[in-house]
């Protein structure tokens, strides 16, 4: 019989232990990765605009428009700029539309040679320095300004508008966007349609609620600055207000009794422009207008005054607005 190689001997028994071990380690390991990408999915956070009737769309049809809680609260600055700056809302859907199309609402660190922001502005074609257009407050009021100086800018095509600002390569790409611009701009100021923003995932961490203030007058300007006082205060802290709940610090903006469209206008604008930036400021709460929006709750759509347990608002709710108020409670990190 001749001799049997080492490669055809069988291998010894006792190394079947340990290739057992690292197949199942192998399997755990892949188990747990599925676990943690569906766990991932299930608490990603994301925005949603709808309005109903918008442009083009029949009485009655609702559209939508979904984003990251980043591109939101870009899409939110470009909207206060404009609110801020009296214009209309064909400017701000054309600034909106711009953006989408530049930087798919997103402010970027690079672009085409020294492209740079929201709109893709080059400093070296003098719309600032890279620190001023990588604001997001500053780069849309430069596109604002340019804008209001073409005559009659409103009545033109989006696409002939954005493109007499811009000086684009591909000046027909801004029309594709219009339709989502518009409805944008419907969730964030327009008066008469019915339209939300709305922001879902986990309760965001503690906030600051002097940067919340800080940040809402850059956006909004000087009678932004000038309301903010005047809000209602929280309940002193570690104090029960109504109802035994204490409610988050509270940065309050009270716009004037029976003021006009212009004031509705902008609460409205607040409001949703605080929903847009609740993970990145840190707000929990937001109350306008017989509604409220509360981060990590109701799958984060606005609820009525019955809200979503049915409970009736007012009777003394800390965290309800009064007519013509914005109520915006910033978190202290922790459930409520």
């Amino acid at each position: 019989m001749g001799r049997v190689s080492e490669t055809d001997r069988s291998r010894p028994r006792r190394r079947r232990p340990f290739r057992k071990a690292v197949g199942l380690v192998v399997l755990l390991g892949v188990i747990g990765y599925f676990v943690v990408q569906r766990e991932s999915n299930n608490g990603a956070s994301f925005c949603t605009a709808s309005a109903t009737g918008t442009g083009s769309a029949g009485a009655g049809t609702v559209q939508t428009y979904e984003m990251t809680p980043e591109q939101a609260a870009n899409a939110a600055t470009i909207a206060a700029v404009g609110i801020s700056k009296g214009l209309p809302d064909r400017a701000v859907t054309i600034a909106l539309a711009t953006a989408m199309q530049e930087s798919a609402l997103r402010n970027l660190d690079h672009g085409d040679r020294d492209s740079l922001g929201l709109f893709q502005q080059r400093p070296s074609q003098g719309w600032g320095t890279p620190e001023q257009i990588m604001d997001p407050v500053y780069s849309a009021g430069i596109f604002y300004d340019r804008l209001a100086e073409i005559k009659g800018y409103t009545r033109l095509p989006l696409t002939v508008a954005a493109q007499k600002v811009q000086l684009s390569g591909f000046p027909q790409a801004y029309a594709k966007h219009e339709p989502d611009a518009t409805v944008l701009t419907a969730a964030f100021g327009e008066n008469g349609t019915p339209a939300s923003l709305a922001c879902s995932g986990p309760a965001p961490s503690a906030g600051d609620p002097e940067k919340v203030r800080a940040e809402l007058a850059r956006a909004f300007g000087a009678p932004a600055r000038e309301a903010l006082g005047a809000g209602r205060a929280g309940a002193p802290a570690g104090r029960p207000a109504a109802g035994g709940s204490v409610p988050e610090p509270e940065v309050g903006l009270r716009l004037k009794e029976g003021g006009g469209p212009a004031e509705a206008r902008r609460g409205r604008a607040m409001a949703h422009w605080a929903v847009a930036r609740s993970k990145e400021l840190g707000i929990a709460r937001v109350s306008y207008d017989g509604s409220s929006w509360a981060a990590g709750r109701d799958g984060g759509a606005w609820q009525g005054k019955s809200g979503g347990s049915g409970r009736k608002a007012g009777a003394g709710d800390p965290h309800d607005a009064a007519p013509g108020e914005v109520r915006i409670f910033v978190s202290r990190g922790h459930a409520r």
